[in-house]
Formats: structure tokens, C-alpha cells, sequence
């Protein structure tokens, strides 16, 4: 049974060329690997860029889509299924219940706030699985650093750095994955 990757990320659009460059190497190494795209259903920003990419190498996309953000102009209808969910909690469980393996690429609040969900189930074993942090372009410096404040003031009761695996380029990305 093909694995199913799923990528939390922006819906807008990166300024960043490193990041988009990274954002469509991700997308063929899902589809290249006979992986299933697992993510948040829209047709914008690093979504849908990310989405566009597996299809174009004729690899699976799964959707999920809570009805508050369901505006005909950025559901991505366009993919292989398509979930749509009451709410924004349901949403994160649908795809958490989906998935095997989580990325984290650059985003907004929505993208740390399902990075850190993700990260505090592995850590109850409430779900095994591999977590990759995408720091591309150093995104991701001053949460790395943060994790390390918060370790130092003990207010983690395990190590995150055994929870997620850092990657600065998808060059190391891709063995984990199989």
C-alpha cells in the first residue's frame, strides 16, 4: 500500500525562489516514489503549487477542505479526492488519520499550528510516525532556536529534536520517505 505524505504549507505564494524550487522537488518526489499527496485542499500559494507538481508527474493528491475556507476560486478540484470538513479541527484529524509521514514546509500560522499538533501527538503516542521540519533558506532558524530556549528552561518533557528530522534541502529528504 502506497504511503501517504502529508505536507502542511502556505496558501499564499513564497517570495522565495529557494523555497519554491524545493516546494516542486517535493511534489515529484511524492508522486516519482508512488506517494499520496496528503494536504489542505487549496488550488493557491505553496498548496497548490505543491499539489500541481505531483499531479504533473502522475501521482495522487488527497484534499482536505474545511467549509469555512470551501470558496469555489481556491478548492482544488482538480485532484484526485477531495474530503470537505465542517471545521478546522476536523480537517487536522482527517489528515492526521490519513497520513504516515508529515512534512512541514514554510508557512503562516496555520502551518506552525499543525506542525505543533502533530508534533505533541507523536510525543503522547497518539500517532508513530516520521515528522521533517523543511528549513529551507533558514526559515525555520528561530523556531530551531525557540525549541532550544524551551529546552533549556525544561519546559519540554521530551526531546524534540528526536520528535522531527531537520532538513535544509530536500537532498535528505527522500531516503527517509521510502
Amino acid at each position: 500500500m502506497p504511503k501517504k505524505i502529508c505536507v502542511f504549507c502556505a496558501s499564499s505564494n513564497s517570495k522565495d525562489s529557494i523555497i519554491v524550487k524545493e516546494t516542486r522537488k517535493i511534489g515529484k518526489i511524492i508522486a516519482s516514489n508512488n506517494m499520496t499527496l496528503v494536504y489542505g485542499g487549496a488550488k493557491i500559494g505553496l498548496m497548490g503549487l505543491i499539489a500541481k507538481e505531483v499531479l504533473k508527474y502522475n501521482g495522487k493528491v488527497i484534499g482536505v477542505i474545511p467549509d469555512i475556507l470551501s470558496k469555489k476560486e481556491i478548492i482544488n478540484t482538480d485532484i484526485t479526492k477531495l474530503y470537505r470538513v465542517k471545521n478546522m479541527h476536523e480537517r487536522k484529524k482527517k489528515m492526521y488519520d490519513l497520513s504516515q509521514i508529515f512534512i512541514a514546509l514554510p508557512g503562516g500560522i496555520g502551518t506552525l499550528e499543525e506542525l505543533s499538533e502533530i508534533i505533541t501527538w507523536k510525543s503522547l503516542n497518539i500517532k508513530k510516525t516520521s515528522i521533517h521540519l523543511m528549513n529551507l533558506n533558514g526559515f525555520y532558524d528561530p523556531l530551531i532556536n525557540q525549541f532550544h530556549k524551551m529546552n533549556d528552561n525544561k519546559f519540554l518533557y521530551f526531546d524534540i529534536f528526536k520528535e522531527i528530522i531537520i532538513h535544509d534541502n530536500t537532498n535528505t529528504l527522500e531516503k527517509y520517505l521510502k
